[in-house]
C-alpha cells in the first residue's frame, strides 16, 4: 500500500476536503456498515469512467473542511474486510485497484490517516456476489437491470454480435471471396460448413449448424442483405461536399451523389479506401477564398481509419459507417462506441481491443490482409500526421441516441506554436488568452485571433462558463498525461485529475 506524507499529503487534504460527492468521487467514514455501500461504489467505477473512494472522510452534507476527517481509527477492521471483499466478491476481480494512506491531523487534533482507492475503468463488466451489477451516476450508484447489463456487455465489447448465429445458407458464403481465403489456410477440400464450425465461424443450433454473423460479413458477397432481417446495415456511405460544412436546405451541397459500398468486409475496405483516395487525388474543389484544396493526409492514415471503422463498428446498430468528405477535413464515423476501457483521451495510448475479435482475427488470414491485428495502427496515425505536419487525428464518441465514434483528419497545417499550447494544456489545464500569450510571445489580439481559428478548427472548445474576463480554452478531451504525481490517476470532480 502506497502512503504520501509531508507537503505533498497536506496539499491532497486540502484539495479532498473541499470537494463534494461526484460521478468520480465518493467519500465515507468507516464503520461495519461501510463495507457493502463501499464495494458498491468499487463495482460502479469500474462499470463507468474510474474514481475514487476516500475512506475516513465524512460527506459534505454532515460536516465541512477539515472536520470531515475521521480517518481510519474509527473502524480498520472494516477496512480490512473490504480488501478482503474486493478480491472474494467481485465478480470478475477488478484488476488496477490502487490503496493509498494519505497522512493528515484528524479533526479531534490526532495524527491519522485517510485511505484512497483508486479504482480504474474497467474493460469487463463487474457484479458484486449475491448483490447485482452497478453503475454509477452523478453522486451515487444505481443497480443495473439485466436489459441494461446486456446492452452494456455489448457496448463494453464483452459480447459481440459478431458471433451470434444467423439463419443463412452456407452455400451463400462459398464466394470468390471465402475461396481466396480457404486458399491462404489450406483448406483445399472439405464442406464450408464444417470448416467454418471449426474455425470458430459457424455454431451449433438444435443440431445443425449455422454461420455466425461474422462469416456472413467476411465471405457474402452482399452482406447487408442477408442480414437486413437482423436490423443490421453493414456498408459503407461516402459523402463529398462542398465547402467546410454541411449546408441544410432543399438542395444539399454535395459535389456529387453518395457513394455506397457494400460487399464482403476485406472488400469493402479495399474500395472504401481507394474510392476515398481517388476523391481526393481528382476532386479538387474551390473553397471560399477562391483558393483550390489539396488535401495532404497520408494514404496510410486514411486506409487505418476506414480499417478500423469497418473492423471495430458495433454490427448489432442498423446504420452504415459515414465517410464525409469536406475542404478542410474528412469525418470517419462509425456505430458503436469505444469498446473496453479505451476512450478518446487514451485512444493514442491504449493498447489493441478488438470488439470483433473473429473478424479481426480472420482478416490477418487473407492473402493479402487489410490489418496486421499488431495493435499498432492508431499510434501509426499519430506519428503519420505529426511527421506531414498535420494536427493529430481527433476521436470523439457520440453517445445520443445512435452512439458511434468520429474520427477526424484535419486538412490544415499545424502551426509551430500548437505543439507548445497542446503540452502546456495537457500539464496546466485550460489555457487563457494571457498564457498564449507568453507561450507564444505575441499581442493580446493576435493571441485572440490564434484562439478563434483553433477554435473554428474544432481543436480548442472555449469556455466562458466563468465570464467573459475569465474565458479559457480546453482540449476536445482531456490530456493524458504521465505518472509523474502520486495522485495523478485520481478520477474527480468534473473528471479533471487530483493534482490540477
Amino acid at each position: 500500500m502506497d502512503e504520501i506524507t509531508g507537503p505533498k499529503a497536506d496539499s491532497l487534504i486540502v484539495r479532498l476536503v473541499s470537494l463534494p460527492e461526484s460521478i468520480g468521487l465518493e467519500s465515507k467514514r468507516v464503520s461495519g456498515k461501510m463495507v457493502g455501500k463501499a464495494l458498491e461504489t468499487v463495482c460502479a467505477f469500474a462499470n463507468t469512467n474510474g474514481g475514487t473512494l476516500a475512506l475516513g472522510l465524512e460527506d459534505t452534507a454532515k460536516a465541512q473542511g477539515m472536520d470531515r476527517l475521521y480517518g481510519l481509527v474509527e473502524n480498520p477492521e472494516a477496512v480490512d474486510e473490504l480488501r478482503r471483499k474486493t478480491l472474494t466478491h467481485l465478480l470478475p476481480v477488478v484488476e488496477g485497484l490502487r490503496w493509498m494512506r494519505v497522512a493528515c491531523r484528524l479533526r479531534d487534533g490526532t495524527d491519522g490517516h485517510v485511505l484512497l482507492l483508486i479504482v480504474p475503468q474497467s474493460p469487463k463488466v463487474h457484479s458484486i456476489l449475491d448483490d447485482g451489477t452497478w453503475t454509477r451516476l452523478d453522486a451515487s450508484n444505481r443497480e443495473m437491470t439485466a436489459t441494461e447489463i446486456t446492452e452494456f456487455s455489448y457496448r463494453r465489447g464483452v459480447i459481440s454480435a459478431e458471433s451470434e448465429p444467423v439463419a443463412v445458407p452456407f452455400d451463400l458464403l462459398g464466394t470468390d471471396t471465402w475461396r481466396r481465403f480457404a486458399a491462404s489456410r489450406g483448406f483445399l477440400s472439405g464442406d464450408i460448413a464444417d470448416r467454418l464450425y471449426r474455425i470458430g465461424l459457424a455454431k451449433s443450433m438444435g443440431g445443425e449448424l449455422q454461420p455466425v454473423r461474422a462469416a456472413v460479413l467476411l465471405f457474402a458477397d452482399e452482406p447487408g442483405g442477408l442480414l437486413a432481417t437482423q436490423q443490421t446495415r453493414a456498408d459503407v456511405r461516402v459523402f463529398h461536399y462542398r465547402g467546410n460544412r454541411i449546408e441544410p436546405g432543399a438542395i444539399p451541397n454535395l459535389l456529387k451523389p453518395p457513394k455506397t459500398i457494400s460487399g464482403p468486409v476485406p472488400q469493402q475496405i479495399t474500395l472504401a479506401s481507394a474510392y476515398v483516395l481517388d476523391e481526393l487525388a481528382a476532386g479538387l474543389t474551390l473553397a471560399a477564398s477562391g483558393f483550390k484544396t489539396v488535401h495532404r493526409y497520408p494514404e496510410r492514415v486514411i486506409k487505418e481509419a476506414i480499417t478500423n471503422a469497418v473492423i471495430h463498428r458495433d454490427y448489432r446498430l442498423n446504420r452504415d459507417i459515414q465517410i464525409r468528405i469536406f475542404d478542410n477535413r474528412i469525418e470517419i464515423e462509425s456505430p458503436g462506441l469505444f469498446p473496453g476501457s479505451i476512450t478518446p483521451a487514451n485512444v493514442g495510448k491504449a493498447g489493441s481491443f478488438a470488439r470483433n475479435p473473429l473478424i479481426a482475427r480472420n482478416l490477418r488470414e487473407f492473402p493479402e490482409p487489410p490489418n496486421v491485428d499488431a495493435g499498432e495502427g492508431v499510434r501509426m496515425m499519430f506519428a503519420e500526421m505529426r511527421a506531414a505536419n498535420l494536427f493529430p487525428p481527433f476521436f470523439n464518441e457520440n453517445r445520443e441516441a445512435q452512439p458511434s465514434v468520429i474520427v477526424t483528419l484535419l486538412n490544415e497545417e499545424r502551426p509551430p506554436v500548437w505543439e507548445q499550447v497542446s503540452d502546456w494544456i495537457d500539464r496546466n489545464g485550460p489555457l487563457a488568452n494571457s498564457d498564449l500569450c507568453q507561450i507564444a510571445g505575441v499581442d493580446t489580439l493576435k493571441a485572440s485571433k490564434m484562439l478563434k481559428r483553433w477554435v473554428e478548427q474544432g481543436v480548442l472548445l472555449r469556455d466562458d462558463s466563468g465570464g467573459k474576463r475569465h474565458t479559457v480554452y480546453r482540449k476536445p478531451v482531456p490530456g493524458n498525461g504521465g505518472e509523474g504525481d502520486a495522485v495523478l490517476s485520481l478520477r474527480l470532480d468534473n473528471e479533471t485529475d487530483m493534482e490540477r
